[in-house]
């Protein structure tokens, strides 16, 4: 600590020394506020910094922060030992320039002895964390006594030594060659000429120095107030320990820091501060302690990096991240000291040794260290953000401010130190951060993400107000029941690009009664929907209930299904017919390959056999309550028979096509185009024409004309409607002479006779059903039919049911007569406007 606050105010002077230390202690501070508040929140465990990030922002963050926390820590170990290499040559290595040494320089001088000094250094290292926790802890207080003392005595010796000229021999081309540094004793011209800041070239390196390189290596002095939280899983009260020693430590060290910077601008030239990082002992009182104490600190701090770095090591291992890449640092010795992480991790630092030179690394050192630091406030702001209730740290002393502050200083600070390292640290977290998204197994750690969603969701749903509500914004937002998923799959997928990014909710309705049962049967299922909208990769809400019948059910969800201003506007459900289902689930892509099963949670499809759960009254009133809600209503059938995949990718010319009957055929006296209902139905195709996978399918709009009715015009006044709508289509003239005389004989009088009235601009089933009769309803489906090409869905009216329940299964059986083989088909009725011509 003492020789790097020299090189500091050597090169920056003190105002600049005073400054970086600010800084620095800053990014520290606002750090040590956000590890205590986390350690203060709930149990810890070995990984320190790593267990907080990974617990709190997940296994993503948490991995590839770990794996940065650990080279930060290995390239600090490294870091270490080269200064300590550094020391001992300086105090014991031969001169250059001389090839025999002479008293007690004895020691060669080269990178390859350099690197031996260093290597024997790090075992000694290695042997003490091989032996335990105990044994380090033991030593580290025995050099903080050390320590203290030498820090007494450097103190004394600002005022105790007389003004002196310290020879210092400097490497040269030629050689060696010798300058004078003074130790003035306290002046006010030395005061005064180290003021300012004066970067030279670093006579270790040969670089330049900078205010930014400067910085770095004096950040790296400042590293050790992590040390403590890196033992979390070592000490017996974490949550007691850390808050208290590390805060002393940081509040210790920077009075330290700025008492030494002002002694020795005002005792010390430059040349000296800049020239010779040992002078300290060249002016104590007994050089020997100075010299013992270097040692002690610089070893300290390297086997404090190296435990570090293991216990880091052996977290990211145990939690299973990284699969069989880190499975043998999860071994430990009787006394649970991870011996293989303390060996892998000193073989990493041994690897870093050979770039040599102590300033070489520092600025990547202190990037890492940087991020490392900028993570854990974040982890803590997004805790705070959260707002959730058991995010309680009884150390309280810390805001969102502080800690976003912190990353703040620790965003500016990796940039100035070198832009070309944080940008390629940034993208070495990115890397990692995507392969554990994709590839490291789930865990039961929570989410933070999850809490954050959820917090942003619940504001933003109490902004969305229905009174705002405006046509030009309306969007589809869809019911689906869902009786078994296994006969749905491509009704589900179809649904799903309907929607046009509104809401989608799945809805099934399970015919119990709770009163009888002893806990609730949907929770149990919960999960296997959920696994069917993640495989089938659709984006939809799921919905159970418990209902004595369907219909019942049917009406519980469409009065509670979404939540504020995003509730289903519209309800889909499959047909009703006798037609068995087929276990399209089984086939599904998603449930074919060989790594994926057909979930178990949903049972076996009924059989013909089988009873259907509801009678086609019911289902018919279903549609009648949907109406009655104001809801939007889509009957779906043979949709399970819609190969999408063929249909859209298919090389044929023309391209697929989706075919749009806007006329209510079942009231062929009626033959309108814009009334609600057909506004809507046009919608509807428009929308599913706009989803991603139905762009390159067509729009065939069909007029029906009759004789003497100028179907020029009509056809010119759709086009123009069309045009109002920005909807693009074809329009096909469609004479319907034949069919309509069917119905005028069967009603047995002229057009214009007594019909239902018309409610909301919507054409209704009639009253009077016999005016319609099934010889009708079959050339309408053999009209509809003989439209080529086939198309791939088609949309067609569906009329309003009958006010007459009598007449339920009437409705039902002239729309499966109108529907009958004609493949996909899509019948609508809309209820509410959804076409809007203004900006």
């Amino acid at each position: 600590l003492p020789s790097s606050a020299g090189f500091v105010v050597g090169h920056a002077g003190l105002y600049q020394a005073l400054a970086m230390f600010a800084v620095a202690y800053f990014i520290i501070g606002m750090t040590v506020l956000s590890v205590c508040a986390i350690a203060t929140n709930g149990a810890l465990d070995a990984g320190g910094a790593y267990y907080m990030i990974s617990r709190a922002l997940g296994p993503e963050f948490g991995g590839s922060i770990g794996i940065m926390f650990f080279l930060a820590n290995v390239c600090g170990s490294a870091l270490y030992v080269l200064g300590l290499v550094e020391a001992v040559v300086d105090s014991f290595g031969i001169p250059p320039g001389q090839e025999v040494g002479t008293g007690v320089h004895v020691l060669p001088q080269s990178y390859w002895y350099e690197l031996l000094y260093g290597t024997v250094l790090l075992a000694l290292c290695l042997l003490v964390c091989l032996v335990g926790a105990s044994i380090y802890a033991k030593a580290t207080f025995l050099i903080f006594l050390i320590v203290a003392a030498v820090l007494g005595t450097i103190l004394v010796s600002f005022f105790a030594t007389r003004p002196l000229k310290v020879p210092i021999r400097l490497p040269s081309v030629n050689g060696t060659e010798t300058d004078n540094g003074f130790f003035t004793g306290f002046s006010l011209n030395t005061l005064r000429d180290n003021l300012g800041g004066r970067y030279e070239v670093d006579y270790t390196t040969g670089q330049m120095m900078s205010f930014s390189s400067v910085f770095a290596v004096m950040f790296n002095g400042c590293t050790g107030i992590m040390a403590g939280s890196n033992m979390s899983g070592d000490l017996k009260r974490p949550s007691y320990s850390i808050p208290r020693g590390t805060i002393s430590a940081v509040l210790f060290t920077y009075l330290v820091y700025n008492l030494l910077a002002f002694l020795m601008c005002a005792t010390c030239n430059r040349i000296l501060l800049q020239k010779d990082y040992g002078f300290l002992r060249d002016i104590s009182i007994f050089p020997p302690l100075v010299t013992v104490g270097i040692y002690a600190a610089t070893l300290s701090a390297a086997m404090s990096n190296l435990i570090g770095a293991s216990r880091i090591l052996y977290a990211l291992a145990r939690d299973d991240l990284f699969g069989r890449a880190l499975a043998p640092a999860k071994k430990t010795s009787a006394s649970g000291n991870p011996v293989m992480a303390v060996i892998l991790s000193w073989l990493v630092v041994q690897v870093v040794l050979f770039s040599g030179k102590l300033n070489t690394i520092a600025s990547v050192v202190t990037i890492f260290f940087l991020l490392v630091y900028a993570t854990v406030n974040l982890a803590c702001l997004a805790l705070e953000w959260a707002s959730a209730p058991n995010f309680r740290p009884t150390f309280r002393y810390f805001t969102w401010h502080t800690c976003l502050l912190g990353i703040a200083g620790c965003c500016v600070m990796m940039f100035l130190i070198s832009p070309v390292s944080a940008s390629a640290s940034l993208g070495f977290l990115l890397v990692l951060l995507l392969a554990l998204h994709y590839l490291s197994p789930s865990s039961t750690w929570g989410y933070i993400s999850q809490a954050l969603i959820f917090h942003q969701v619940r504001k933003y749903l109490l902004m969305l107000d229905v009174r705002k509500d405006h046509v030009k914004f309306w969007r589809p937002q869809m019911l689906l029941m869902v009786q078994n998923p296994r006969g749905s799959a491509r009704l589900i997928d179809f649904v799903n690009d309907l929607k046009k990014s509104g809401l989608y909710v799945l809805g099934h309705v399970e015919l119990q009664d709770l009163d009888t049962l002893p806990s609730d049967p949907l929770q149990p299922q919960q999960d296997s929907w959920l696994s069917l909208v993640d495989k089938l990769n659709v984006k939809a809400f799921v919905s159970l209930t418990l209902a004595p019948s369907v219909r019942h059910g049917v009406r519980q969800l469409l009065f509670t299904s979404g939540l504020g201003g995003m509730r289903p506007n519209t309800l889909v459900l499959g047909f009703y017919d006798d037609e068995a289902p087929q276990d399209a689930l089984a086939r599904h892509p998603a449930f074919t390959s060989a790594r994926e099963e057909v979930p178990l949670g949903f049972p076996p499809l009924r059989t013909p056999t089988t009873p259907k759960l509801l009678s086609a009254r019911e289902y018919v009133g279903i549609v009648a309550d949907a109406l009655k809600m104001l809801r939007n209503v889509l009957l779906a059938r043979q949709l399970e028979s819609l190969d999408k995949a063929w249909e859209l990718r298919r090389a044929a010319s023309p391209p697929p096509t989706i075919h749009v009957w806007p006329v209510n055929l079942l009231r062929p006296d009626s033959a309108r185009y814009a009334d609600t209902c057909s506004l809507f139905l046009l919608q509807m195709a428009c929308v599913l024409n706009m989803a991603r996978a139905w762009r390159r399918a067509r729009l065939r709009l069909f007029l029906c004309v009759e004789a003497g009715t100028m179907p020029h015009a009509q056809e010119e006044k759709l086009r123009q409607l069309l045009k109002d709508l920005r909807i693009q289509a074809q329009i096909q003239l469609v004479p319907w002479d034949a069919i309509t005389h069917l119905h005028w004989q069967t009603c047995q009088g002229p057009p214009g006779g007594p019909m239902e009235e018309e409610e909301e601009g919507v054409v209704n089933f009639p009253t009077n059903a016999t005016q319609v009769s099934d010889e009708y309803v079959c050339a309408a489906n053999k009209l509809v039919l003989e439209q080529s090409p086939a198309p791939a869905v088609r949309f067609l009216y569906l009329p309003r049911p009958p006010a007459d329940t009598s007449l339920y299964p009437l409705y039902l059986h002239q729309l499966e007569l109108l529907t009958r083989g004609l493949g996909p088909t899509v019948l609508v009725h809309g209820v509410s406007a959804v076409t809007s011509t203004q900006l």
